[in-house]
């Protein structure tokens, strides 16, 4: 994984210390595993935050001691959803992520999937949305960590995509 410099938007300085660089992830897992922190991992774009996210978000904070989301990168959204995505850069939605208060850290990976990057925090609980399901290609990696994967249900109607193409729409 490439160090990625995170240029922080005033409002967002407060939130710095929640913004973890994926090669200073070992270190924090260390610190939390050592206070016998329940970890909780969610991942996913979030470009275009909503409500559905928010629910899912809210709903991973309440499963554990410290919730860590990890966004896919620039790069891995433009290879997994569209070329012409992400609508929001890295930087602007890891600050937004980190200014959530129910969110206790946030980080990022460059690959299509979060596999290796949760093969490293190694989480308690794993929360993905019911689209995935409980085969989702997350759980073979956090299962044989030890942890368990939790299933959150969708939102109807809400979604980026959809999003995406109301505002089209009006276009």
């Amino acid at each position: 994984m490439m160090s990625k410099t995170i240029e922080l938007v005033p409002w967002s300085i407060a939130y710095k210390q929640k913004v973890i660089v994926p090669e200073e992830l070992n270190q924090k897992i260390t610190s939390l595993r050592s206070n016998e922190a329940v970890i909780v991992t969610l991942n996913g774009s979030f470009d275009l935050l909503h409500a559905g996210h928010l629910q899912i978000i809210y709903e991973a904070s309440q499963l554990g001691d410290v919730l860590i989301v990890a966004l896919n990168s620039d790069e891995s959204i433009k290879r997994y959803k569209n070329p012409n995505r992400p609508l929001i850069s890295l930087e602007y939605r890891l600050q937004m992520m980190a200014a959530l208060e129910f969110v206790n850290f946030v980080t990022w990976f460059e690959e299509m999937d979060p596999c290796h990057l949760l093969s490293k925090i190694k989480p308690n609980i794993h929360v993905n949305g019911s689209e995935y399901g409980h085969q989702c290609i997350e759980a073979e990696t956090v299962c044989q960590n030890g942890g368990k994967i939790h299933i959150v249900p969708l939102m109807p109607g809400l979604s980026t995509s959809s999003i995406i193409k109301k505002i089209q729409g009006l276009i």
